[in-house]
């Protein structure tokens, strides 16, 4: 049974409900008062008829829940935006004014509208489906049945089922409790488990971390205690990025630059010059479009959209977009070993009794452990499946005390009354926390633990409260239970990729630090042999960052030291992703930049985590890892095409204004231009491999190319438009200077994607090869040569104008140089 939990910031996984927070302590409703069972009784739960009672009263968990945006919402953010609104006025303006080929730009706008739409729906539909797909649904009991149900089917008064990892996904009160600890941490702050008995509140937010038992749903849909907190889960949003953030205030400039630059560039145009009306409104909008970088921002969305539709397709569920953003970031990753390097299931590979112990009885001792828990961890699962109930004609004895597993204690245990009358209690677990320090078994088991095998102590203990503090106080080994956990067939190759792309994997588990690298050895970890017992890891933060880095292998780790441990590889400026699938790696999730988890897992580590590996493979890591940094990577080198061209048309409308010339370029030129070095090409880039890690500082990686690139371009094409206009006079001779013109910076702009383009393959020569065949094309053929007014005169200007370019090239490489050797690449 599993369902879903909230993570610290109160968001959880699709599929479930969310309402308004209330008060943690209020009262229950009087109108319709819940009847509790009688404290000791098993509860049967509601009928069928009372269900539908309640259901007809509105008394249901069906808080609306949205895993992304509506279709309308995606249409009115790709459409409404301040960029558009001032193309579109453009672009209607020169609808009226001048020929169609100098509205092209607002059919380019369309498009790159219309595919942002439709790839975000494309992402929204992916979500949904992976939201179901990942939906877990929790148990409750109705007509004295326990079936599954979805959670928005609650209702109120239904028995609701919990086991470890399972989320309370509703407020109520306890109606049964077998050493039922819940973690309420999202409540109350605290990480230490609460004991719970028949008769305590429960509040939705929390889950169990050990033992089990049942409540009864007293507050519902938008009454319960978490319903607020999961209104924003999952959505697709790029909010909280660096990516997102660093292009929204690249824009904010923009528009600071763009307007008085505008504003200029129309008094000039307009006013000063005494041209022809329609020529000069057209020129002006052809100075003003270039300037705003649209694309940029659509562009975005696609390369994100598009991640998250790959991953999709892997069955790898995005929870918060900005995780792949993140994952491009991660230079040290952090494997739970149990279900992250191993699967679930483990094989008994030998019993050895100690002391003594009659082999037999041992066994039997064994069966009776696992019919005691109905909820069976993987060690215990293997118990049963070696000795069933039933085995060797023998039945178990009957159970008077049990005591889940808890990671925190690293046992678990029972009290039994044998067939003869008498009774025993007993304790499994961790050998090393259950034998005091010294004891010559403690030899014998690091020999196992060295083979990578995992061993178990069974003791006996004296009778009385197992879950007392002192518990395993005067315990009599009895025998070593040695299983052997099977390796997932796929952890080696992703070990590897991990180590060729420089992301460092620390393996922190909470067993045996010997057995663990031994298990992490047998898949090629490098430094496995580097292990540290987490109960001698120092607590000073510093000291622990710095065993952190030393060691690749942390064993005996508890579930607050993994959260610490996480933090200590933060404080020394590391992006941590931290994987793993049980309720003791839900603190170090929260914590982690990056919380990855397995469709297997418990409910509570699925809800923390920003990404759920549901096909439950460790090798869909590198993948992920992957198309983040395909997507940031190449988003950074893109951005710097589309700021060149904001930076060389400011600085254009800047000198025409300064100068009091016409402005060189109609808005078919720099369309053309746009579409040729730009456009194009950075679609292709953006959905291009990159395994390069990003880096921070987005606007200043970007910027810091863009300015001296713009400069050039602008200086370079603004020096060969003032020669021609010298070099051509009569009729056409503005046509000429702007075809002269229009060559340079076309030259320049194509040298800057061909440095962007780099390190080349075939097909990245292939791509700035064609941008120029294409342009060529648009010089020799006739009627394109009058669709978008280019015509080359003579052969003096043409060709001053290749070698301003050339010249201009020159400067682009030493100043990409320069900015490389001084800032860093």
């Amino acid at each position: 049974m599993t369902q879903r939990a909230l993570d610290s910031s109160g968001e959880q996984t699709p599929g479930s409900s969310r309402p308004a927070m209330i008060d943690a302590g209020a009262e229950l409703d009087p109108v319709h008062p819940v009847d509790l069972p009688p404290s000791g009784h098993r509860a049967t739960g509601l009928t069928t008829a009372e269900v539908a009672e309640r259901v007809a009263r509105g008394e249901v968990n069906d808080v609306p829940v949205r895993s992304s945006r509506s279709l309308t919402e995606i249409v009115r953010a790709n459409v409404f935006t301040r960029f558009n609104l001032i193309i579109g006025v453009l672009w209607v303006i020169m609808l009226f004014v001048a020929p169609i080929q100098d509205s092209l730009f607002g059919f380019v706008i369309v498009a790159n509208t219309g595919i942002g739409i439709i790839q975000e729906w494309r992402a929204k539909r992916t979500l949904d489906s992976l939201a179901v797909i990942g939906e877990a649904k929790p148990t409750v009991r109705r007509d004295g049945v326990a079936a599954e149900v979805s959670t928005h089917e609650i209702v109120l008064g239904d028995v609701i089922e919990l086991g470890p990892g399972d989320k309370v996904v509703v407020d109520g009160t306890v109606a049964e409790a077998d050493s039922l600890e819940v973690d309420e941490s999202l409540l109350t702050g605290e990480a230490d488990p609460v004991l719970k008995r028949p008769g305590d509140p429960v509040m939705s937010g929390s889950f169990v971390v050990a033992g089990g038992g049942a409540f009864t749903a007293t507050k519902v849909g938008r009454e319960a205690y978490a319903a607020q907190l999961a209104e924003e889960a999952s959505r697709f949003t790029l909010v909280h990025s660096e990516l997102r953030s660093g292009i929204s205030t690249i824009l904010k400039y923009v528009t600071w630059m763009m307007v008085p630059t505008a504003i200029g560039l129309i008094i000039s145009q307009l006013v000063v010059k005494d041209n022809n009306f329609k020529d000069s409104v057209a020129r002006t909008v052809g100075g003003i479009v270039p300037m705003i970088p649209e694309g940029l921002v659509l562009l975005t969305s696609v390369a994100f959209a598009i991640g998250v539709v790959r991953l999709g397709r892997k069955q790898c569920l995005v929870q918060e977009l900005p995780a792949i953003e993140g994952l491009a970031r991660v230079d040290v990753v952090c494997l739970d070993k149990t279900g992250t390097l191993t699967e679930g299931g483990m094989d008994i590979t030998e019993v050895r009794p100690l002391n003594g112990s009659d082999e037999s009885y041992v066994h039997q001792v064994l069966r009776s452990l696992g019919s005691s828990d109905p909820r069976p961890n993987a060690s215990l699962q293997a118990i049963i499946d070696a000795y069933p109930a039933g085995g060797d004609g023998k039945a178990a004895w009957t159970v008077t005390e049990a005591m889940p597993f808890s990671s925190a204690r690293k046992y678990s245990g029972a009290a039994f009354t044998e067939t003869d009358g008498t009774s025993s209690a007993w304790l499994l677990g961790a050998p090393d926390v259950l034998l005091p320090e010294g004891d010559p078994t403690l030899d014998e088991i690091d020999h196992l633990n060295e083979q990578g095998l995992r061993v178990l102590l069974l003791a006996r203990v004296p009778s009385g409260e197992l879950d007392a503090p002192d518990a395993a106080e005067g315990d009599v080994p009895t025998a070593l239970v040695v299983l052997e956990q099977r390796l997932r067939p796929d952890a080696a190759e992703t070990l590897k990729y991990f180590a060729q792309q420089n992301v460092a994997t620390k393996v922190i588990s909470g067993d045996n630090a010997v057995s663990v690298g031994a298990v992490a050895g047998k898949l090629g970890l490098a430094g496995a042999e580097n292990t540290l017992d987490a109960r001698r890891m120092p607590t000073d933060p510093d000291e622990m960052a710095t065993a952190m880095e030393q060691n690749a292998v942390f064993g005996r780790v508890t579930p607050q030291q993994k959260r610490d441990m996480v933090a200590a590889l933060q404080s020394r400026g590391h992006t941590v992703a931290m994987t793993g699938d049980g309720v003791n790696d839900v603190l170090a999730l929260k914590d982690a930049d990056i919380g990855v988890s397995m469709g297997s897992g418990s409910e509570a580590t699925r809800a923390v985590a920003q990404i759920v590996l549901l096909n439950n493979s460790f090798a869909t890591l590198p993948s992920v890892v992957a198309e983040g940094r395909r997507v940031i990577g190449n988003i950074t080198r893109v951005a710097t095409l589309f700021l060149t061209k904001t930076v060389y048309s400011v600085l254009l409308a800047i000198l025409v204004v300064c100068s009091q010339v016409e402005y060189p370029f109609l808005p078919r030129h720099l369309t053309l231009l746009a579409t040729l070095t730009i456009g194009v090409p950075a679609f292709f880039l953006a959905l291009a491999p990159n395994k390069e890690r990003a880096q921070p500082h987005f606007v200043r990686r970007v910027m810091r190319y863009a300015i001296p690139s713009g400069v050039i371009a602008a200086a370079a094409t603004f020096t060969t438009y003032l020669i021609a206009r010298h070099h051509y006079s009569g009729p056409g001779a503005l046509e000429a200077e702007t075809s002269a013109a229009t060559l340079t910076l076309f030259l320049v702009a194509m040298w800057v994607l061909a440095i962007i383009a780099r390190p080349y393959t075939w097909w990245r020569i292939g791509l700035v090869a064609a941008m120029g065949l294409g342009f060529l094309i648009v010089l020799v053929v006739p009627w394109l040569q009058d669709f978008f007014a280019l015509k080359l005169v003579g052969t003096t200007l043409p060709w001053t104008a290749v070698g301003i370019a050339v010249a201009a090239a020159a400067l682009l490489e030493l100043s990409w140089r320069w900015v490389g050797r001084r800032f860093g690449a």
